[in-house]
C-alpha cells in the first residue's frame, strides 16, 4: 500500500548532523523526499520559499540566528516543524506547550520514524492555519519574560484546544490521562499523564500536592493544617495534600 509522500528540508549548522539525519530519513522513513540541506537560517528560509516542504527538520542552536528566528521570519506556515535539538530545559517546555514535534540529539531512529508517521497520519486532516497556530504559540511562549508561558495546546480526539496557562485551576490524574480543570468551570481530558504536566508546569507556578493533583499556586485561597492537610482553591474546591508532599508544599508556598 502506497503512503502519502512528504517533502522535507534539513536545517542544521553541523555537517555531521545534517548528513546523519539525511541518511536516517533516506533509509528509514518511507516516502520522504529531501529537497535541501541548509546550514543556517537564511538558507532554510530560502529553501522553504523554493520547495514548500511539508516538514522542516530544524536545529535550534545555530550561529547567525537560531531555529526560532527562522519561524519568526517565515511569513507563511504550510509545513510541520520537527526540532532536532540538544536543548533540555526551557526550550523543551515551550515545545511541549505548543504540541510541537521535537527529537533530542543524538537522534533516535524510532523517534524519528514516529514523528514522521504522526505527521503523515495528520497531513490530510491538518489545515495550514493549525500549523501556524502551533508555531505562533511556541514563539509567544519563548518570548515571554521570566519564562512565564502564556498558552498551552491540549490535544483532543477531534483536534486540539488552546488555553491560557493562568486559566488552569488544577490537573487531576486519571490513570494514563489527565483531567484539566479551568477557572471558568470547564474541564478537558488529555491523553497525557499527570507527570507530563508536572514536568511542564512545576517551574512556572504549579505545585504537585498529591499523586493525583497538580494545582495552580495563584489559585490557592486557604490552607488547612492537619496530618494530611488541605488547600482551598478559588472555585471553592478542597483538595488533600499528601503527607509526603506537605513539607515541600509549605516550603515552596511560604
Amino acid at each position: 500500500m502506497k503512503t502519502t509522500e512528504l517533502s522535507c528540508i534539513i536545517v542544521d549548522d553541523e555537517v555531521v548532523s545534517r548528513e546523519t539525519l539525511e541518511n536516517y530519513i533516506s533509509n528509514y522513513c518511507e516516502n520522504v523526499s529531501i529537497k535541501a540541506l541548509c546550514k543556517n537560517v537564511a538558507e532554510g528560509i530560502a529553501a522553504i520559499k523554493e520547495f514548500h516542504p511539508r516538514i522542516v527538520f530544524l536545529d535550534i542552536e545555530m550561529p547567525y540566528g537560531d531555529g526560532f528566528d527562522l519561524l519568526d521570519q517565515t511569513s507563511e506556515f504550510d509545513f510541520e516543524v520537527v526540532f532536532i535539538t540538544a536543548f533540555s530545559n526551557y526550550a523543551i517546555r515551550a515545545l511541549n506547550m505548543s504540541a510541537t514535534y521535537y527529537i533530542l540529539k543524538p537522534v533516535d531512529i524510532d523517534e524519528l520514524i514516529g514523528a514522521v508517521e504522526k505527521i503523515r497520519a495528520n497531513v490530510l486532516a491538518t489545515e495550514s492555519n493549525e500549523t501556524t497556530l502551533h508555531s505562533k504559540i511556541l514563539l509567544e511562549n519563548l518570548k515571554v519574560a521570566n519564562g512565564q508561558m502564556q498558552r498551552i495546546v491540549l490535544p483532543q480526539l477531534t483536534g486540539f484546544i488552546v488555553v491560557p496557562v493562568n486559566t488552569i485551576l488544577y490537573a487531576q490524574a486519571d490513570d494514563n490521562y489527565t483531567v484539566i480543570y479551568l477557572t471558568d468551570g470547564k474541564k478537558h481530558v488529555v491523553s497525557k499523564t499527570l507527570k507530563f504536566f508536572d514536568d511542564l508546569l512545576s517551574e512556572i507556578g504549579f505545585i504537585r500536592i498529591h499523586k493525583s493533583y497538580l494545582i495552580n499556586q495563584n489559585e490557592i485561597l486557604e490552607y488547612k493544617k492537619g496530618k494530611i492537610g488541605q488547600v482551598k482553591l478559588s472555585n471553592g474546591t478542597w483538595l488533600d495534600i499528601s503527607a509526603q508532599r506537605k513539607k515541600d508544599f509549605l516550603e515552596r508556598f511560604m
